[in-house]
């Protein structure tokens, strides 16, 4: 393969435009209205909601209830669940459910059955008491985690397979406005509603409980989506891969016929994703999952800590809520329009090189803020800069990871992306609290922020050495039409 830079004059991937083929301001503004747009809005919204529930929401309440800042870290492992749903998303790719799927399609009924099982879990989790069995808080938020990635494994495929890859960027900001909506909807909401709900001062449970049954309710959001939105098609899978397989079968006629059958659809639905990624890409795979695998280290790790850091700066709760949210969710709303709107025009690796950047110096904010200690104003700041740096950063990275997907693996591939974006941040965000607790928050944050430099390089590497391929059965088919 040549790994030689590709001529921007030749290109014809979203991800890098030449210029003669930039899409104009008003069309890339008009892209948000289509109705596709607005449905990865509220599934957004529905994918978003359950996040905040299980980590910033969630290590305020323990905080509050007088949990170690250790063990708080250590329930950031919580979201492990996100790192691995690459292993069950096989079966949501190929295995059908039985009636759901007959009466709403493969896709809605898998995304349907995740949120049902969201709003049950988040009321386990409601109904459980940090302070007298952590345990049964801690089951109820896996369970939480483990039917969030489900859903996200769905979300993921269905925004891929409803639209082409000049579409993908503006998909991805809309589903992260909605996105990051849920998530101020689920952390600035739930504080909130724990203030409202509280008849004294200082910790109550019962507070806490009805604030979680509320957005156990809001699950509804996602749900009445699902039932509005139409099934995608679901995609030809005739690839060369896949009819080696068919080969193999032929071959070996001679075996018990479940046997075959197993075997046949383990290779297909497991084996052939990945194959497909790794003969595309070759050893430019690995490049692009190192750059997976860190690009959000450096936002990760901070946010895990930022809420305890709030409370131990002495701010309260409607004080968190209003800055953090409020203000925060203008700047996140911008960072995401205009993160689509300059895909559209500039290409992905760019933006993406910008929001890398962004992420990493606004971490330094945070140093500053620690060691200016209660600063309402610097607070402010801080979290307009932090915001919007997430919301370019985020869609931009949406829109570079749905590039590098094939269609015909759409769950299974995006869910390895995805998978590889959260395991080594989740891991390391972990210690976050021990690290905290050995050095300080100032020394914490500078560290969030020198881990996100290597990121810089990475894209760097990415933008000489890689672009994104098409899926080698896809070139048969356009032979075809052609």
């Amino acid at each position: 393969m040549d790994t030689t830079p590709k001529d921007s004059t030749q290109s014809q991937d979203p991800l890098q435009p030449a210029p003669n083929e930039k899409t104009s301001w008003r069309e890339a503004l008009k892209a948000y209205t289509q109705p596709k747009a607005i449905s990865l809005f509220f599934l957004g919204f529905s994918a978003g909601l359950p996040f905040m529930l299980v980590f910033a929401s969630l290590s305020f309440w323990l905080r509050e209830a007088d949990i170690s800042r250790s063990t708080i870290g250590f329930f950031s492992w919580v979201g492990l669940a996100f790192g691995f749903k690459w292993v069950w998303a096989p079966l949501i790719d190929r295995l059908p459910l039985p009636i759901l799927s007959r009466l709403l399609g493969r896709r809605r009924a898998w995304l349907l059955l995740a949120q049902f099982a969201i709003a049950l879990s988040l009321a386990g989790m409601a109904f459980s008491n940090p302070e007298q069995d952590l345990w049964h808080m801690a089951l109820f938020a896996v369970l939480v985690a483990f039917s969030s990635a489900t859903q996200d494994i769905v979300i993921d495929a269905y925004r891929i397979e409803i639209a082409d890859e000049r579409l993908q960027a503006v998909l991805a900001a809309t589903y992260m406005i909605g996105y990051r909506i849920a998530m101020i909807v689920s952390g600035a909401g739930t504080l909130a509603l724990a203030a409202w709900f509280a008849v004294g001062e200082g910790y109550e449970i019962m507070a806490w409980r009805q604030a979680y049954l509320v957005m156990a309710g809001l699950v509804a959001v996602g749900m009445i989506t699902t039932l509005c939105i139409r099934e995608p098609e679901v995609p030809a899978r005739n690839s060369e891969l896949e009819q080696k397989s068919m080969q193999w079968l032929d071959e070996h006629a001679w075996l018990p016929r479940p046997l075959c059958r197993i075997a046949n659809w383990f290779y297909g639905a497991v084996f052939c994703p990945f194959i497909d990624f790794v003969v595309r890409y070759r050893w430019q795979a690995l490049l692009i999952l190192l750059l997976i695998s860190t690009y959000r280290i450096s936002d990760i790790v901070q946010g895990i800590m930022a809420n305890p850091f709030y409370v131990d700066m002495g701010y309260t709760k409607e004080e968190i809520a209003f800055v953090t949210k409020v203000f925060g969710v203008i700047v996140t709303l911008l960072g995401a329009t205009m993160s689509g709107t300059l895909i559209m025009r500039f290409g992905v690796m760019r933006i993406l090189l910008a929001g890398a950047i962004l992420t990493a110096a606004t971490n330094l904010l945070f140093s500053w803020l620690a060691v200016t200690g209660h600063n309402l104003p610097g607070l402010i700041a801080v979290i307009i800069a932090d915001n919007l740096s997430a919301g370019v950063a985020t869609a931009a990275f949406v829109a570079y990871l749905s590039g590098l997907t094939s269609v015909q693996y759409s769950a299974t591939q995006y869910a390895l992306f995805s998978s590889v974006m959260l395991l080594f941040p989740k891991f390391i965000a972990g210690f976050s609290g021990v690290t905290v607790d050995a050095w300080g928050y100032e020394t914490f944050f500078t560290g969030c922020a020198l881990i996100g430099i290597p990121v810089i390089f990475l894209i760097l590497l990415s933008m000489r050495y890689t672009e994104v391929k098409e899926p080698v059965f896809d070139k048969a088919l356009n032979k075809k039409e052609a």
